[in-house]
């Protein structure tokens, strides 16, 4: 009989294994494969490769690898996936803000074992490479269409790159102007972050603009921030509370009056793609995630493409090289002399490209915009059972409507019970979900959950989520306990959630943990 989601829970309990980090299993000597030396002759004949490098470059000893045979590699990575959640064995709607859809298979197998694609080497000429050129330009031209606009460079690594290349190409164009004192870029505090950080970076003062009681900032504010210094908007549209600025027109009208340029943070697309376009609000450049939006897992400055995107008249300054078509061949154009050069190695994740040029293709125009009425109608249906659940609450906007996603409260539950959003976070595991979104920093909205459930979820998939969520806020009422002491089905039950962002305790690399450890600025993970 089939399961009912909104009333029935799924048992889970997550596998354990005490296993150990892969550089403690190593064991000198041991080999993973064998090794076969080279055939008599090809060294003296081809090199090897390590003469050609510089002295000063290479490495005084070799690295520390580990030695690990074949099995226990084997029996090690298969044991961690065990421990881990992801889109293969759980409903990953948690990840607001990231448009988490379902990435087809069929895809992964062309792309992960395509000759074609993987064999290929980046220093290759480019007419032995004229297959991936094509997919390049052909990509282009359909994003240009979803978009309105007239070029776009996919080299960036994720969408804050692509942010930061958009603040690069917005000093090239005054400065190609002569105008050198804009110096201010304008954003909004639930625009992304990389909307303050990556023109930040790329040394722009940020001014933010707050919200009103609908969630976005009025025009008069907009206006008294504007000026001859302005450089440019880069906002989000709808933003990271699902709410679209119904007058977003407006906005952009009034930059430019005063010469600013305007950049879209298109990232949360999913909900208006094929309905409607950045060209047609009058916006100057923007960017995609080629990766999630347009298939591809999540990732960012790995697996991931920030697609930058500009009108005509600031394509001089996109970064190099640029995909050209000479009606013969497709070729690598760097004959750019107002570009601001070049961003990231070779042409950037070609494999993302690839494809988002198969998701594209196998959608159309047609199932392009209905991937976004149903990612909407989702969380029209998402939102209207959560808001259901004791201790929820929205903020903003009374009683309208979402697009792609909802930034929730449990400021109720928090005040009721004492349990807030990380309470909840911790007890959810439980249940099989791997996490859920808070929102980013700072929480505007008090104890914050940001849900997006795109197209690829099911109805049955979003009624298993909210009877978590429901069954987790009765047992914060009820059994304070269960709260208080979760995860208790996960394969670590002591979670570290105090030292995340502490610089003094963050470990990134094996051998700095064992530091830290060493000095005793973090204990080990229980």
């Amino acid at each position: 009989m089939k399961r009912d989601y909104s009333t029935h829970l799924r048992q889970f309990h997550e596998a354990k294994w005490d296993e150990e980090i892969i550089f403690d299993l190593s064991v000198p000597g041991q080999r993973g494969i064998a090794v076969t030396p080279p055939a008599e002759g090809v060294v003296a004949e081809v090199g090897n490769g390590v003469d050609d490098i510089p002295a000063s470059m290479r490495r005084k000893k070799a690295p520390s690898l580990p030695e690990v045979s074949q099995p226990r590699v084997n029996r090690h990575y298969m044991r961690l996936t065990q421990e881990i959640l992801g889109m293969d064995v759980t409903p990953d709607i948690s990840q607001g803000t990231c448009t988490m859809k379902y990435s087809p298979k069929v895809q992964e197998h062309l792309v992960a074992q395509n000759p074609n694609l993987v064999d290929v080497h980046p220093l290759q000429d480019e007419t032995t490479i004229q297959g991936i050129l094509e997919i390049y330009k052909k990509t282009e031209e359909m994003v240009n269409e979803i978009s309105g606009m007239d070029a776009f460079c996919f080299h960036a690594g994720g969408g804050a790159a692509a942010c930061y290349e958009g603040a690069s190409v917005v000093r090239a164009y005054h400065e190609s102007r002569g105008d050198y004192d804009r110096d201010e870029i304008i954003t909004t505090i639930f625009s992304h972050p990389c909307d303050a950080g990556a023109p930040a970076t790329a040394g722009y003062k940020v001014i933010t603009l707050m919200p009103d009681e609908n969630g976005i900032p009025s025009l008069d504010a907009l206006k008294a921030a504007l000026s001859s210094r302005t450089a440019a908007i880069f906002v989000t549209n709808p933003e990271d509370t699902g709410i679209f600025n119904p007058r977003i027109k407006e906005y952009v009208d009034a930059a430019h009056e005063v010469g600013a340029l305007c950049y879209y943070d298109q990232a949360n697309v999913n909900g208006i793609m094929g309905i409607t376009r950045a060209k047609e609000a009058g916006f100057d450049l923007i960017h995609y995630n080629l990766h999630k939006t347009f298939s591809s897992p999540h990732g960012g400055m790995g697996p991931g493409c920030g697609a930058l995107g500009v009108r005509k008249f600031l394509k001089p300054f996109l970064p190099v090289p640029r995909v050209e078509y000479d009606g013969n061949r497709y070729y690598l154009d760097y004959d750019c002399p107002q570009s601001i050069g070049k961003v990231r190695s070779f042409m950037g994740n070609v494999h993302v490209v690839v494809r988002a040029y198969m998701w594209i293709m196998q959608m159309g125009a047609e199932g392009v915009k209905e991937a976004a009425i149903c990612s909407v109608l989702n969380n029209q249906y998402l939102m209207k059972r959560i808001s259901e659940i004791r201790g929820v609450k929205i903020h903003y906007a009374p009683g309208k409507r979402r697009l792609e996603q909802c930034r929730y409260s449990w400021e109720p539950l928090k005040e009721e019970t004492g349990f807030g959003t990380m309470d909840i976070t911790k007890r959810i595991v439980d249940f099989g979900l791997e996490h859920y979104w808070q929102s980013h920093h700072p929480h505007i909205v008090p104890e914050p959950f940001t849900l997006e459930p795109t197209e690829s979820n099911s109805k049955d998939d979003l009624d298993e989520y909210v009877a978590i969520l429901k069954e987790v806020a009765r047992e914060c009422y009820e059994e304070p306990e269960l709260i208080r002491n979760a995860p208790h089905n996960a394969p670590i039950h002591d979670t570290v959630v105090d030292e995340i962002n502490d610089f003094d305790k963050i470990a990134v690399t094996w051998r700095q943990l064992q530091k830290r450890i060493a000095k005793g600025a973090m204990h080990e993970i229980k």
